[in-house]
């Protein structure tokens, strides 16, 4: 390497990789064409390969390129975190706290809870990233996630809320015209939404339920789209029992023969304690999922 290169260089590289052009790399970053154009020329001359090749369809990246990518990708989850830890750095509740959860969670639930926390606290920002994979809260990924597996690793601060009910559901309008299942084995004469893929996970709940038959008529494993079918009168899925009560035109299908229960926790590294943002954020949080999960169960 010929000199250490600027982490704007690696900035503007990685945004490029993944815009596919300078231009909307450009844009992404809020400079000219040609700034990222001289970045990528230094850090290829700092490292003395080339990172990418044009196309039709683009640029696209070398094999170099590609080997660099998980590091500059690491080195923007590090400075990423760096900024939210020195916006952090005050008694008040400010600064930026960034959220994991699984999709469901962060479009269903979160913004309920988080509405009012950023009323209370304005100079707090929330960045929310909603995806069923799971963000590394060691390495600083995100501050806080909201997980449905019990978190493993270590220096985590941690906090069970609970197991929210899953059901079978389905929307009024297709219950009167296909009527209602009244035995789990009905389940294989109704039009059902479902998964793509066989998971072992899907696979276990057939077994433990030893549900006969069953073919998914709706299938996507995204999780979003399958609650959306259910509201749709698509058919008879899987969805939160909290989410469906919130509609008055979903009914609980069979809710004494089949219940899954979804382990809940929130966690942040034990680093954050000191952090107020973080600190209020985690608390409510707690609080507010408890309400849920109260609210999920009650009578």
């Amino acid at each position: 390497m010929n000199s250490e290169p600027s982490w704007d260089f690696y900035r503007s590289f990685l945004t490029v990789l993944q815009q596919g052009s300078l231009s909307a790399a450009a844009r992404e970053l809020g400079l000219t064409q040609p700034t990222i154009g001289r970045h990528v020329d230094a850090l290829e001359l700092a490292i003395g390969a080339e990172l990418f090749t044009r196309s039709p369809n683009g640029l696209l990246p070398t094999d170099a390129a590609l080997a660099l990518k998980p590091y500059a990708e690491t080195l923007a989850a590090t400075t990423a975190a760096l900024l939210r830890t020195a916006s952090g750095q005050r008694e008040r509740v400010a600064g930026t706290v960034r959220i994991s959860a699984s999709e469901v969670i962060a479009v269903e639930v979160l913004p309920g809870i988080l509405g009012p926390l950023q009323e209370a606290y304005p100079e707090l920002q929330i960045e929310l990233s909603a995806s069923d994979t799971i963000e590394d809260l060691v390495n600083r990924e995100a501050d806080i996630a909201v997980r449905m597996a019990e978190p493993q690793q270590a220096a985590l601060v941690v906090r069970r809320i609970g197991d929210i009910p899953l059901g079978f559901h389905a929307h009024r309008r297709y219950l009167e015209r296909y009527g209602i299942p009244q035995t789990l084995a009905d389940l294989a004469n109704h039009r059902l939404i479902g998964f793509d893929r066989q998971t072992a996970y899907v696979r276990m709940v057939m077994k433990r339920y030893a549900v006969p038959g069953i073919e998914f008529s709706f299938r996507s494993d995204n999780n979003l789209a399958q609650l959306s079918a259910i509201r749709a009168g698509v058919g008879i899925g899987i969805c939160q029992t909290g989410l469906a009560r919130e509609n008055p035109d979903l009914v609980h299908i069979l809710p004494d023969a089949f219940s899954l229960p979804l382990g809940t926790w929130v966690a942040m590294h034990e680093s954050l304690k000191s952090s107020p943002r973080c600190r209020a954020t985690f608390d409510v949080l707690v609080k507010g999922l408890q309400d849920y999960l109260r609210y999920s169960t009650s009578a």
